[in-house]
């Protein structure tokens, strides 16, 4: 038990959000395989609510053409509500983690330019070959927001046992209207967030940082 415990904690520690990945697409049957496996958690009364739209080849340099456009030139407009705000230790390890992605990628403080630069690297999905695009029924709420978020978790531990890279992404989401008209997902949907995938650039710079994590006694109270 313990062994497999480990297993998961190595694969928990080895994931981390991938920003630059190799052209080449990940086989059909892998896809298949990471779906099936992050399909297998939880859920609110076994709703199962998760659904995901997924590109493959030239459709993902379509999308990635068009969600560059759209980008540039639409306003965010997300279907789940963004935060209203990070303050405390939330702002300091959104802080942390940005600081450390500018550094990797030689971008300085105060480069407002760089920093818009990296930031749009999320519009070209990362030179990612796959983008998948979650989405759950209106009617479910935040309950269906989140059982996703588990689906999410279980999609890229899968991914990371299997070699590929991942990176889930509430910036493509910010354009949710967009999203909806392009693959043609119904209002009675909410999107949630996408997932780019695909063999991660090792040798790139932004993948070259790793974030760190909360202490134990900073997540529980506990209650004896």
């Amino acid at each position: 038990m313990s062994a497999s415990l480990d297993q998961l904690d190595a694969l928990m520690s080895a994931r981390h959000s991938c920003r630059a990945f190799h052209p080449d697409q990940v086989p059909q049957d892998v896809i298949e395989r990471i779906v099936t496996t992050a399909g297998r958690v939880p859920s609110w009364c076994n709703a199962q609510p998760w659904a995901v739209t997924i590109t493959s080849g030239a459709e993902t340099d379509r999308f990635r053409t068009a969600l560059q456009d759209e980008a540039s030139t639409g306003r965010p407009e997300p279907d789940l509500p963004f935060p209203t705000g990070y303050s405390g230790e939330y702002q300091q390890r959104r802080r942390s983690c940005g600081w450390a992605l500018y550094q990797a990628v030689g971008v300085e403080k105060g480069d407002r330019a760089g920093s818009a630069r990296q930031m749009a690297e999320n519009f070209s999905l990362f030179g990612a070959p796959h983008c998948a695009i979650l989405h759950s029924p209106v009617e479910l709420g935040p309950y269906g927001a989140l059982d996703c978020g588990g689906f999410v978790t279980a999609f890229c531990l899968a991914a990371q046992a299997l070699g590929v890279g991942t990176i889930p992404q509430a910036a493509v989401a910010a354009f949710s209207p967009f999203l909806h008209r392009y693959f043609e997902i119904g209002d009675d949907r909410q999107i949630l967030c996408a997932i780019s995938f695909g063999y991660s650039d090792s040798d790139h710079p932004a993948n070259s940082f790793r974030t760190e994590r909360a202490a134990l006694n900073d997540i529980v109270s506990w209650r004896t």
